[in-house]
């Protein structure tokens, strides 16, 4: 037996001097093999970002298409690359071609082409973040914003995405907190018709108009997060004994967005005075109670379970000052949304960038500062090829003790095996 090993041992080669040159040409042809495919990675990269830069200046300039349905396609490119991509340069050299188009397009345009500029407007400032370039943005679009919105007789969808887009763009590029409250009230004057009277009776209202209000109501509550502390309790003075009567009104996002306002407007105060006390807090309580308990039979079973979830967190925040934590997941890192503060104002930028969201958060240095992130982390591509490798690792081995798991408890359960055996 041993001899028969030792004679299988001996019919081994050695390695010669003409394998070891096979094997470093092989090397060295895998090696620039690897080079080469990464400078043609490299220039395909290159190339297709020529080519996307080439389709945004043909979007730019189609914004002042005469073809409605033309600008109308320019404005959603233009939103959907501006709410996927970080297009700072890009953008900044452009900023003020944009922001005409912009302009004309609100003044000019119909229903959805204003609602389609309105939003863009958004996302430029987004892009560009806050500083001079996005205060020129919104010196030249706040008139034109004010003017829709105060305007009865303009188009009520345009009058519904000013009241929002005019309030975030506030929130972005306002230089003067003095400017900031005159918006404010410009919103007050809007949602305070759907308040419900003393004597009970309310202004009659269509959807459309409900809708309107309850914009201006939440762009409101978003610029209550930056007012200052003698100001928030001047707020809390005129406001708190009236909003509770929005929680009356048909429409049910209306009556949670003065929910969340109510639990917002009460976290402020209270950090401004923690002795805060308010007269009406008892019959406030009973009726946001009866919202999260709400069985009305006449109202839409989804209306009803998403009502009642918010206003179980509403109840909780009035009466015990608590907020229900939510975590936010983005590439190798993560954001607790601990407040109402911070859940107002990422709601708020996540209506316009959408699923573009965690992309900002982990790139958008403006974002970053907003959530008090920090500079972007620079994450490699050979620790992103880690990370993904450990996490197959952790499946494999996952697997494969699964696997042994299942095999030892089949052998357990099958009878016929001899148990001395096993």
């Amino acid at each position: 037996m041993e001899s028969r090993k030792w004679g299988q041992q001996g019919n081994v080669q050695p390695f010669s001097d003409e394998d070891a040159s096979i094997e470093t040409l092989s090397h060295c042809s895998s090696l620039s093999e690897r080079t080469s495919a990464a400078e043609e990675a490299g220039e395909t990269e290159e190339m297709a970002q020529e080519d996307f830069q080439y389709k945004l200046k043909v979007y730019i300039d189609s914004t002042v298409d005469k073809s409605a349905k033309t600008r109308q396609g320019a404005l959603d490119g233009l939103k959907t690359a501006m709410a996927t991509k970080i297009l700072y340069e890009f953008i900044s050299e452009r900023r003020m071609t944009v922001t005409d188009s912009i302009e004309r397009c609100l003044k000019k345009g119909k229903g959805v082409e204003q609602c389609a500029a309105a939003s863009l407007a958004c996302l430029l400032c987004i892009q560009l973040g806050s500083g001079i370039e996005s205060e020129e943005v919104f010196k030249t679009l706040k008139p034109v914003f004010k003017t829709i919105l105060n305007d009865g007789a303009a188009n009520i969808q345009a009058r519904q995405a000013c009241a929002t887009s005019l309030g975030l763009c506030t929130l972005v590029a306002e230089d003067d907190i003095m400017d900031v409250y005159a918006t404010m009230e410009c919103f007050e004057s809007l949602f305070t018709l759907s308040y419900v009277r003393e004597d009970g009776s309310r202004t009659s209202v269509n959807p459309q108009t409900t809708q309107l209000h309850k914009n201006a109501l939440l762009s409101w509550s978003l610029l209550l997060t930056i007012c200052t502390g003698s100001h928030i309790r001047a707020i809390a003075q005129k406001h708190l004994a009236k909003l509770p009567r929005l929680l009356e009104n048909d429409d049910v996002n209306m009556r949670i967005a003065a929910g969340e306002t109510i639990a917002l407007l009460f976290e402020l105060i209270r950090d401004v005075d923690p002795e805060f006390d308010y007269d009406g807090w008892e019959p406030l309580c009973v009726k946001l109670n009866a919202l999260a308990t709400d069985c009305n039979k006449h109202r839409a079973k989804t209306d009803k379970r998403k009502q009642r979830s918010v206003f179980r967190d509403v109840l909780k925040a009035v009466e015990e000052g608590n907020f229900q934590s939510e975590t936010i997941r983005f590439g190798t890192e993560r954001m607790v949304i601990d407040s109402w503060v911070r859940k107002r104002t990422y709601d708020a930028f996540r209506e316009f960038v959408g699923s573009g969201m965690n992309y900002h958060l982990q790139a958008n240095e403006f974002i970053r500062d907003v959530f008090e992130l920090g500079p972007p982390m620079l994450i490699d591509s050979a620790a992103l090829k880690a990370m993904k490798t450990s996490r197959l690792e952790r499946h494999l081995y996952n697997a494969a003790a699964f696997k042994a798991r299942t095999k030892a408890r089949n052998k357990f359960r099958d009878k016929r095996v001899d148990v001395g055996e096993f």
